[in-house]
């Protein structure tokens, strides 16, 4: 498969960003898989465009999103994106939406049922969890991929996937901060960069064409 792993410039006032560092690191290809990686910017639509334009380009079998989630323990591959921005921080370009809709053919989850309100990766999420954890790197799944920049690529990869690329698998990956970003942030979780890259390349080792799924019990009680 041909595989496009994109991951996001630092933002907030974090000098680096463990997605983008992790996702320089990871080799060529993977298995069967070659890899094409990309930067994008935290800054709404634009980090889409970006990611529409590198499409154009080349073709794809799958996208996979890399994110940070600063405070999480482990890696968490997403299984949803929800059409609404609400950012309780501003973007890199100084925007910051409150209860926007991200596609207007679509709903906001919280105001009304019609309308595509969410976009479930077609990524196998829990084969991807469970792989990298057999790789001895801690992972779950995760059913929030907030409401900031992260959120909004993963609705618009589900979007793209809808309208546009109907052959493209898509999916988002979330991972913890990496040491040196929490020496002032006391009891914050981090996880070291080459842990992080072992644990993105079982995750893209998963990928498949049928795109088959394990049936796992990941699900929250709350």
């Amino acid at each position: 498969m041909n595989i496009l792993v994109t991951a996001f410039d630092p933002f907030g006032k974090e000098k680096t960003n463990p997605a983008l560092e992790a996702v320089k690191l990871l080799p060529e290809t993977i298995g069967e898989h070659t890899i094409t990686k990309l930067e994008i910017p935290t800054v709404f639509n634009e980090s889409v465009e970006a990611i529409k334009q590198q499409l154009k380009i080349e073709t794809y079998d799958a996208v996979l999103a890399i994110g940070q989630a600063g405070g999480r323990f482990d890696l968490t591959p997403e299984r949803v994106g929800i059409n609404v921005d609400d950012a309780r921080i501003a973007d890199n370009k100084g925007n910051q939406p409150i209860d926007e809709v991200i596609q207007e053919d679509g709903a906001p989850a919280y105001f009304s049922l019609d309308g595509e309100n969410a976009y479930f990766s077609t990524l196998p999420i829990k084969a991807i969890q469970n792989e990298i954890t057999k790789n001895g790197v801690p992972a779950s799944l995760s059913n929030t991929a907030g409401t900031f920049v992260c959120n909004h690529v993963l609705y618009q990869l589900g979007y793209l996937h809808a309208t546009t690329f109907p052959y493209i698998q898509f999916g988002f990956i979330h991972v913890p901060f990496i040491p040196e970003q929490v020496t002032n942030k006391p009891n914050t979780p981090s996880m070291a960069l080459d842990t992080i890259v072992k644990g993105l390349e079982a995750a893209i080792s998963e990928l498949s064409a049928d795109n088959r799924d394990e049936t796992i019990a990941l699900g929250e009680t709350h």
